[in-house]
């Protein structure tokens, strides 16, 4: 399925998910976190990807659900399509390509979700973060109370979500809630610049990297341990490992063929 408010390129080994509803708001519905998972499994089965950026081409990242949409659920349909919703939000954690957040505008409820589970967030000054839910009788249902927990913890997520407080980007940053703060200007380029350094990295060492730190964020420090086993006998194993050591030592630029 297709939707004409976000849509994907590709350049290269980074893919580009781009909000681009004509309102400027990229406000969320069933119908466009669809056309995320439609574009969600393109980028699945092509493995010559190594990394991702969420951006919008509007003002904002996004204002979150469509309260037009918001009057029109109940209980049953929340009951019918909320692990699907879970689903498609978490899997950006699934990808073994990292996956950059670009925020400018507004970047709400859902559409701040839709951040938390990106890898990396940058935020453009004058960028406004909130989870308001709790106005309208809700909660961050949508993988939000938990990330936001685990990436923030319990103190500020408490704050966010049971005050209702709107955040600008410094402050998003100083909490810890993006880990990259710039200009205006310059979110485009720091998300291009940041998709083009992991691209260039070994593509192995990057996928380990990014689900061993997942792991340990899931708080059992064995298993943690014990993929850093594994990961390290795998990587050790691969001729991308080879080509880093000998170009380090060689003083050139390495090639990467995630082999």
């Amino acid at each position: 399925m297709s939707d004409p408010k976000i849509k994907l390129t590709k350049d290269g080994y980074i893919a580009t998910i781009t909000f681009c509803d004509p309102s400027g708001l990229n406000l969320l519905d069933k119908e466009t976190v669809m056309g995320l998972a439609d574009i969600q499994e393109q980028i699945a089965q092509d493995n010559q990807l190594r990394a991702v950026i969420l951006c919008s081409s509007g003002a904002h990242f996004s204002a979150g659900v469509d309260t037009a949409f918001l009057k029109t659920v109940d209980t049953r349909f929340v009951k019918d399509n909320l692990n699907f919703l879970q689903r498609t939000f978490s899997r950006f954690q699934e990808f073994p390509q990292p996956v950059i957040a670009a925020i400018k505008g507004f970047c709400l409820g859902g559409g701040l979700e839709l951040a938390l589970s990106c890898d990396l967030r940058i935020v453009a000054e004058g960028a406004t973060l909130a989870l308001p839910e709790v106005k309208f009788g809700l909660t961050a249902d949508q993988t939000g109370t938990t990330r936001l927990t685990k990436l923030v913890g319990i103190g500020q997520a408490k704050k966010l979500i049971l005050c209702t407080e709107m955040i600008d980007a410094a402050e998003s940053y100083r909490i810890g809630l993006c880990e990259y703060l710039v200009k205006p200007e310059e979110l485009e380029g720091k998300a291009l610049q940041l998709a083009k350094r992991i691209s260039n990295l070994p593509p192995s060492a990057i996928r380990f990297g990014k689900w061993g730190v997942n792991v340990a964020a899931e708080g059992n420090t064995y298993a943690a341990l014990m993929f850093e086993q594994a990961q390290s006998i795998y990587c050790f194993g691969t001729e991308d490992k080879t080509e880093a050591v000998n170009a380090f030592i060689e003083k050139r630029k390495p090639v990467f063929n995630d082999k």
